[in-house]
């Protein structure tokens, strides 16, 4: 008897950082798929910080939580290895929300095939969730200019690499902020942006107001903490902020205090908080809008890859402690 191994969300997070005892391993018999299925074979599997919300009880969130029992959620690649589908065929290669699951059954909804040269570190890397989510935040709702400055913090991950690239593209000044120095050389020797910050070493106030000395038009959060506030208050009249992720303050006992509003009504600021699933109809525009950039050798990216499908349960602790180097992705 052939078997595969899953993983299922067996209890919520506490404060602190993620525990195996939170999941459950199961090894389970490969099924068969029955008319209108195929069996996918996952490849690769990605890890997103949004999976700490996402396995959080709060039902007033973006999306509703994984269920406990259930195969914890997650986006990956995999090869079709039988089918009784007529859209799909044994050899396709796919991407969809697969799940921490090393194969699954499906009836083919929300899975879709991918082109022919695209490697599935590419895919998951730039062109799922990070590089949407990079295009959609930044020119949904950034309205980038050329000559303004843009903030990004968590730069050098997956979402805000990309978004410093795009906006450096586009002909802004790009800071990013990141937690070590090997990530702010890497921002600005080898992505191009014009100043970094390492919010754990660096005298915040000072090095904003040295890289953004005529203030910051648009700011791009992804990580919450102490660099909001210092950030917030550089903020220019008309200024954008979009909020994409707050991994700060996911497992934190008390959350950070957020910035006064007074300077909201007097900058007329906008703040934005977004999240992909209200936008995944829109994932062929954003594609379409993404490539050219990446055809055009405008952005670059790096990856982690962890080994195993069980790597995956600490693997969320990167998040928290910075210590992934570029989009992480578990290897099945």
């Amino acid at each position: 008897m052939s078997t595969y191994t899953s993983i299922s969300l067996i209890a919520r997070p506490k404060p602190g950082p993620i525990t195996p005892d939170l999941f459950k391993i199961e090894h389970k018999e490969i099924p068969e798929p029955a008319q209108g299925q195929v069996l996918i074979k996952q490849t690769h599997m990605s890890l997103d910080p949004a999976m700490i919300g996402w396995m959080s009880p709060d039902q007033e969130s973006y999306i509703p939580p994984v269920q406990l029992g259930e195969v914890m959620r997650s986006s990956g690649v995999g090869e079709v290895v039988k089918s009784n589908h007529l859209d799909f065929a044994v050899g396709d290669t796919v991407r969809g929300m697969l799940g921490w699951t090393e194969y699954l059954l499906s009836d083919g909804k929300g899975i879709s095939k991918l082109p022919p040269g695209l490697d599935a570190e590419t895919v998951l890397a730039v062109f799922a969730l990070p590089g949407l989510t990079a295009t959609q935040g930044l020119f949904g709702f950034g309205d980038p200019k050329a000559g303004e400055t843009l903030v990004v913090s968590g730069a050098a991950g997956s979402v805000g690499s990309i978004v410093g690239q795009l906006a450096k593209a586009e002909g802004l000044r790009v800071i990013g902020v990141a937690g070590d120095p090997e990530k702010c050389n890497w921002l600005t020797e080898e992505l191009g942006f014009d100043g970094a910050i390492n919010y754990k070493t660096d005298d915040i106030p000072a090095r904003l107001k040295a890289l953004a000395s005529n203030g910051v038009d648009i700011y791009f959060e992804n990580t919450g903490g102490a660099i909001q506030q210092h950030v917030f208050d550089r903020m220019n009249a008309h200024g954008r902020i979009v909020v994409c992720g707050m991994i700060a303050d996911y497992t934190a006992k008390t959350p950070s205090p957020g910035p006064n509003w007074v300077p909201l009504i007097k900058k007329r600021i906008t703040i934005r908080g977004f999240a992909m699933p209200d936008h995944f109809k829109d994932i062929s525009a954003l594609t379409q809008k993404l490539t050219p950039y990446v055809l055009g050798g405008k952005i670059k990216f790096r990856t982690h890859v962890l080994e195993g499908l069980e790597s995956s349960i600490d693997g969320l602790n990167l998040f928290f402690t910075g210590g992934n180097r570029g989009k992480l992705i578990v290897k099945l």
